[in-house]
């Protein structure tokens, strides 16, 4: 079979995917290294034009840690984490929505829109599409695990109440690709800054979207021998929780990847956004490359059935 012969055999195989998303809503959150690196970031923006040619309907949720600490840095803020979490006062929100906003989620517009898409840049205060409550952190005591809880005091760290999805269907409806920066606001019009995977759950449960995707630094979920796991059910994840396989960043992942399955998303996948052209091998074949996230081990893709 030579080289051409190959490609049309590819586009056909690719058919039962496509007949599958057609009309379809997938939310992918872009971060990472994939972000980063220009060549993973115009290949991104070619999956993404692809899926919309196909007649999928792409919803992007984009985060910003790194340009976040660089630009805080620059301005010589100082940054404090409690878990993971970045300490956001005042000063640090209007640095974070100006990056997250007026720089990451129009760079990110723009290269699709070379791709040759329309894309349109969002936060969570437009159309007050993302309503938000600050978040609350507690710790247990070090010292004396007779005490009650601390509270953490994250300042204008925040987490998701509600989505509002009119505005981002009358776009998606419309041709468009939604953008959309993890900024939120409450009902006081206080801004807040919520991480980003838990933004992309929030909005792809209130969408009921076909599919959630997590573009991650890491081939997906991996088992104590660093192995790749191929596909977790909703029992499954509980047991990963108990025995330590699931740690660090993964924990907030699965969580809002269940989160979402509990909303109505028929699949989540955590996958490597570091492998170029991960989102269309993720869609579109039989085994994908990262790791699923389903209600039941019968609705695993053929792939990865063992």
């Amino acid at each position: 079979m030579n080289l051409q012969q190959e490609q049309a055999q590819l586009l056909i195989e690719c058919l039962p995917y496509i007949k599958r998303f057609f009309g379809e809503t997938v939310v992918i959150k872009y971060g990472g290294h994939a972000m980063e690196n220009e060549k993973l970031g115009q290949a991104f923006a070619r999956n993404i034009a692809l899926l919309r040619y196909v007649g999928i309907k792409p919803v992007i949720v984009h985060g910003g840690g790194p340009q976040i600490g660089g630009m805080l840095e620059q301005l010589g803020i100082k940054s404090t984490f409690r878990d993971g979490q970045r300490v956001t006062d005042d000063a640090t929100m209007d640095v974070v929505e100006m990056v997250l906003v007026g720089q990451v989620n129009n760079e990110i517009v723009n290269l699709l829109n070379l791709a040759g898409v329309r894309a349109v840049g969002l936060s969570g205060k437009d159309a007050h599409s993302l309503r938000a409550k600050k978040l609350r952190l507690y710790a247990k005591s070090e010292k004396d695990s007779a005490l009650p809880p601390e509270i953490i005091d994250l300042g204008k760290v925040g987490e998701v109440s509600s989505v509002d999805t009119d505005l981002i269907n009358s776009l998606s409806g419309a041709g468009f690709i939604p953008v959309i920066a993890p900024v939120g606001v409450d009902e006081s019009g206080n801004t807040y800054n919520i991480n980003a995977d838990s933004v992309a759950g929030a909005v792809a449960g209130a969408l009921k979207a076909k599919r959630l995707l997590l573009l991650t630094d890491v081939a997906g979920v991996l088992d104590e021998s660093k192995n790749l796991i191929r596909s977790i059910t909703v029992e499954e994840a509980a047991g990963l929780f108990a025995d330590g396989t699931l740690k660090g960043g993964m924990i907030p992942k699965i969580q809002c990847c269940l989160k979402a399955l509990e909303e109505g998303v028929e699949k989540a996948m955590i996958i490597d956004g570091r492998v170029e052209n991960c989102i269309l091998l993720e869609l579109f074949t039989d085994s994908g490359i990262g790791t699923e996230i389903i209600h039941h081990p019968e609705d695993a893709d053929a792939g990865r059935q063992a």
